[in-house]
């Protein structure tokens, strides 16, 4: 198996530099895109059309400072701007800066970087006391050389000035552009594709003897999204709050940076994003802006410009990212947070009141609200999953476990896949009992909030957001009377749902749920479906019953009860069929058993490994954990075509591909 070191070496690609790349004139979008170059060994992002050469990469090594990059690359880059990749020859009519580190860049390149504020080299990383100053848009402040120079170079001193000003109210996003999703095309007003919810309905067994009283008798409802191959989407208002402190210094720094530069190419124009760092403190360093040509390129360089130092201040980041959302003026049909941090928050949490309980409760009230949801991902092995999943569950959002950092760009590759997919929003799914003597005893909903209203006549479910393709199952449970008739109808089950491009609210015909009720008995088979999801119901309590072991210290106790499972799996009439699902829950459990073999490998991997399990299937969406997005992996559960077509554009795109963005049509 190869160490993580090797994995995270071809995750860069081998290289240090990444590029924005030109877009073709098939894009139809006006200017083409400036290539602009994230330092710290971020990869190079290059399009098979654009006509480019990938400079020959050297092989990236963790410092305190960065990556170091070999002399022979520092050689063939002397002409050349390293932000933006451009040629710095005499006589082009662009003004040159030459650092006091002796590095040269665009004297409108390194001044953007300076505005960002970051006044440190981005090849050498050493600290500037002399740095370039715009007094206007136009033209840099002129300077009188004591001799000629062949080449036009511009040095200003000036006093290191103090970091860009924070506006204390964060109303400046730039306007949103429905223009290209809320007319969807003609060809999309027919055809056979899947265009709303579709509901399918499985009970435990077909027939129950008419003398027979159940109390426990299953019916599973099966919820699936449209599909979205020739609709338009909805934008997105993406806020992604990073992690800079001191820990995130070299490899991990650059393969953050490689993996927003892929985050930042695949959204479309009318999609909007803010950034956020934090350490000991929050600063916004890029307001809620559309990815345009030249908001793309903003974005880079707004990203290229973040440094590692500090503290972990978990919450001041989450308030700063929630901010950017409350106080925004105009809205994207979907928000997101994005959150990413490596280290134990050192400022908010103390030891002694770090229980499951009390961390929840001191995170829950930072979220903005259960519409937004926050994805947490847990950067390494250091991280504070307790945390960072309790944020996740607040808010609606996922929880995700980067052990091996490499795979950072497939993390978010995933989790931008659903987020660019959303076709239902504030699903709501409701069930009534019909004839007397049903009832509805249970609904088995995983963290979508449920209700049984009174007597049990009639309940609710809260299904949320659903991406494209994306699949609901919700198992419930209801009380069957004795009959003298020949049928009995259970539930009728609704659904009422947003369409997130049209703002239109659906809702779908009731759908009668019955069996028959035969004088003798006749023997069946149960219902695969039931059957498949009480084995993921039960699967994801146990894990849940093994967590709260391993955190009492009895470590023993939990692998013990993931055994037991794993034994009773294997009996189901789905786990004897060697069912897809089955074969899968089986892998994670044994997996999860593994890493609660020693406390040290608990603290380590094994919390981390089980919230993100925990998280994946108390919402039924994918999440990274180990080797979840690898195309080999047996644990991928839920995720969707798009979500999968993205991971598969991140890891082509880690062996030097680019394709186009999904952008709304």
């Amino acid at each position: 198996m190869e160490s993580a070191w090797k994995r995270a070496k071809r995750a860069l690609g081998l290289s240090f530099c990444a590029q924005a790349p030109r877009r073709s004139s098939l894009d139809d979008v006006g200017d083409s895109l400036s290539d602009v170059r994230l330092s710290d060994g971020s990869l190079s992002v290059l399009s098979s059309d654009s006509g480019y050469r990938a400079l020959i990469p050297t092989t990236p090594t963790p410092t305190s400072s960065g990556l170091k990059v070999s002399k022979s690359k520092v050689k063939s880059l002397k002409k050349t701007c390293t932000i933006c990749l451009g040629p710095m020859k005499p006589g082009q009519g662009q003004a040159l800066f030459t650092a006091e580190c002796s590095h040269e860049f665009h004297f409108h390149c390194i001044s953007s970087n300076v505005r960002h504020g970051n006044y440190i080299c981005p090849i050498c990383r050493s600290n500037w006391t002399e740095i370039p100053f715009h007094t206007s848009t136009n033209s840099p402040i002129p300077l009188q050389l004591p001799r000629p120079l062949t080449t036009p170079v511009l040095r200003q001193s000036i006093s290191l000035p103090a970091r860009p000003h924070e506006p204390g109210l964060f109303n400046d996003d730039e306007p949103v552009d429905h223009t290209q999703v809320l007319t969807p095309p003609k060809e999309t007003q027919s055809g056979s594709e899947l265009k709303s919810v579709e509901i399918v309905t499985y009970t435990e067994f077909s027939s129950v003897v008419q003398n027979v009283t159940k109390d426990d008798f299953a019916l599973l409802v099966h919820i699936r999204a449209p599909r979205t191959n020739s609709s338009p989407r909805a934008p997105v208002d993406l806020v992604t709050v990073l992690d800079t402190s001191g820990s995130m210094a070299g490899t991990k720094l650059a393969l953050l940076k490689r993996a927003m530069g892929f985050v930042i190419q695949n959204l479309g124009p009318s999609d909007r994003l803010s950034v956020i760092a934090f350490s000991s403190s929050a600063r916004r360093l890029f307001p809620l802006r559309r990815m345009s040509d030249s908001g793309r390129q903003l974005a880079l360089t707004a990203v290229n410009s973040l440094t590692a130092g500090g503290g972990t201040n978990i919450a001041e980041g989450l308030k700063k990212g929630a901010k950017v959302i409350e106080d925004r003026l105009l809205k994207n049909p979907v928000s997101s947070i994005i959150l990413l941090s490596d280290g134990q928050d050192t400022y908010n949490v103390s030891p002694s009141i770090k229980g499951v309980n009390n961390v929840r409760m001191e995170y829950k009230c930072l979220v903005p609200s259960r519409y937004i949801p926050v994805h947490a991902f847990g950067f390494g092995t250091d991280h504070d999953s307790t945390a960072l999943h309790s944020i996740s569950e607040a808010s609606g959002g996922t929880f995700s476990f980067i052990e091996d950092e490499g795979v950072i760009q497939d993390a978010f590759a995933q989790c931008i896949g659903g987020l660019l997919s959303v076709v239902v929003q504030r699903m709501r799914v409701s069930l009534e009992c019909v004839q007397n003597g049903v009832s509805i005893s249970e609904i088995k909903s995983g963290s979508y909030a449920s209700l049984i209203k009174g007597d049990g006549r009639n309940g609710l479910i809260e299904a949320g957001v659903l991406y494209a393709d994306e699949e609901r199952d919700f198992l419930i449970s209801v009380k069957v009377p004795k009959v003298c008739v020949e049928e009995t109808i259970l539930v009728r089950v609704g659904c009422s749902y947003k369409d997130p491009v049209t703002k239109e609210t659906l809702n779908l015909e009731a759908k009668k749920v019955s069996i028959q009720r035969p004088r003798i008995s006749v023997a069946e088979t149960g219902s695969v479906e039931v059957d498949r999801e009480r084995n993921r119901v039960r699967a994801s309590e146990a894990m849940a019953l093994a967590r709260a072991s391993a955190e009492k210290g009895a470590l023993s106790e939990a692998v013990e009860i993931l055994e037991g499972e794993r034994n009773r799996l294997s009996e189901t009439l789905t786990g004897k069929m060697g069912d897809k699902l089955c074969v899968s829950l089986d892998a994670e459990l044994k997996e999860m058993q593994e890493r609660m073999k020693s406390r040290k490998r608990y603290e380590e991997s094994g919390r981390a490994y089980v919230l993100s399990g925990l998280s994946s299937h108390s919402w039924q969406r994918a999440t990274a954990r180990g080797d979840s997005t690898e195309g080999d992996s047996l644990v991928r559960s839920y995720q969707t075509p798009l979500m999968s077509d993205m991971v598969q554009r991140s890891q082509t795109l880690g062996f030097g591909g680019f394709r186009r963005p999904i952008q709304p049509r």
